[in-house]
């Protein structure tokens, strides 16, 4: 994950400085030369004022970096009161170490006006502190957030591989009784979608040309089973370099194989994908016969419930699903922005 440039620790130390600049130049707008027109640097850069400033910052990163945290934020109240009142003492007295014009030397009543000071810086110190405490939570909890939707996507796309798997080596098996002379090159196909599998949808995006690729690869290996009795037809874009979610449209196209063939009269499946102004148009037609539908097995419902939840997590307001049946067809859309 990317760093903004503002979080980064270069913008945080030029922030910080920027900020105590700032702040200690306040007096130099009160404290002008009687002619108006002279900035009194002497305001901010006497030894006393420096001295002031020196504590006011040792003060500020002391409390947020190591009292809040081991006493106040660990309920030792009475401590963390106690250490605040003595560095106050000890704060005074590094004060008067050079004593204000016109009095001597060692802490005077006036001395305790600069409570106020200090308990703005304290109260600075505290906000500062429990602002980044919560946008550090915040941060973790994101990160653990991201991580969770990492091992669930990635859990899966590992039921994706075999449930694909499964159907594809049934699709062997069958040739394989029939001594089909296809069966060479389906396994030669099959070999190349194995590839995509193992090596390339672990990724966590593909270009749309890569996807339709292997989408390709899958149908042509249907073909060979089905070329006498199914009419596919097929029109996809296969983009330019757009990027998606692997093996996100597959499911729905096995969908299709595994309920719009077999039993079905003049059994037809199309599939079309177009792409315009950034958004990926994407549907799956077949026919669809209620009287010839299959008794499921326990693994023929990981397929569309599977990719439902993907799109879910990684395309929440961005794409709109639809699954329907109307007259006799069973038709998927599906419309994804990508930007």
């Amino acid at each position: 994950m990317n760093t903004p440039w503002y979080r980064s620790r270069f913008a945080i130390v030029f922030f910080h400085i920027l900020a105590w600049v700032v702040l200690f130049s306040l007096p130099l707008l009160f404290h002008r030369e009687p002619d108006q027109t002279r900035l009194n640097w002497n305001a901010i850069l006497n030894p006393r004022s420096l001295i002031f400033d020196a504590c006011c910052i040792l003060f500020f990163y002391l409390n947020s970096g190591v009292l809040i945290p081991r006493f106040l934020n660990r309920k030792k109240i009475g401590v963390y009161i106690t250490i605040i009142i003595f560095l106050f003492i000890v704060f005074l007295n590094l004060l008067n170490i050079i004593p204000m014009q016109g009095h001597k030397r060692g802490i005077q009543r006036e001395s305790f006006f600069a409570i106020f000071p200090y308990l703005f810086i304290w109260a600075m110190s505290t906000v500062y502190w429990f602002v980044t405490d919560k946008i550090k939570t915040e941060q973790l909890l994101k990160e653990k957030e991201n991580e969770n939707l990492k091992t669930e996507l990635s859990f899966l796309r590992s039921q994706v591989s075999p449930h694909f798997l499964f159907n594809v080596l049934n699709n062997m098996v069958a040739m394989a009784r029939l001594k089909s002379d296809q069966l060479e090159p389906s396994l030669i196909r099959l070999s190349g979608l194995m590839r995509y599998m193992l090596y390339e949808s672990d990724e966590a995006s593909v270009t749309l040309l890569r996807e339709t690729e292997y989408v390709n690869s899958y149908i042509e290996l249907q073909k060979i089973r089905y070329a006498k009795t199914l009419n596919i037809r097929v029109d996809m874009d296969p983009g330019d370099n757009q990027l998606i979610e692997p093996m996100l449209l597959i499911p729905f196209i096995e969908n299709a194989f595994k309920h719009g063939t077999g039993a079905i009269a003049d059994p037809v499946i199309e599939i079309s994908l177009k792409i315009a102004e950034g958004l990926i148009d994407f549907r799956v037609k077949n026919k669809y016969d209620p009287a010839n539908e299959e008794i499921k097995d326990r693994t023929s419902g990981i397929g569309l419930p599977n990719v439902i939840r993907r799109l879910n997590l990684l395309y929440d307001q961005k794409h709109i699903l639809s699954i329907k049946k109307e007259i006799g067809w069973f038709m998927v859309s599906l419309q994804i922005k990508l930007h």
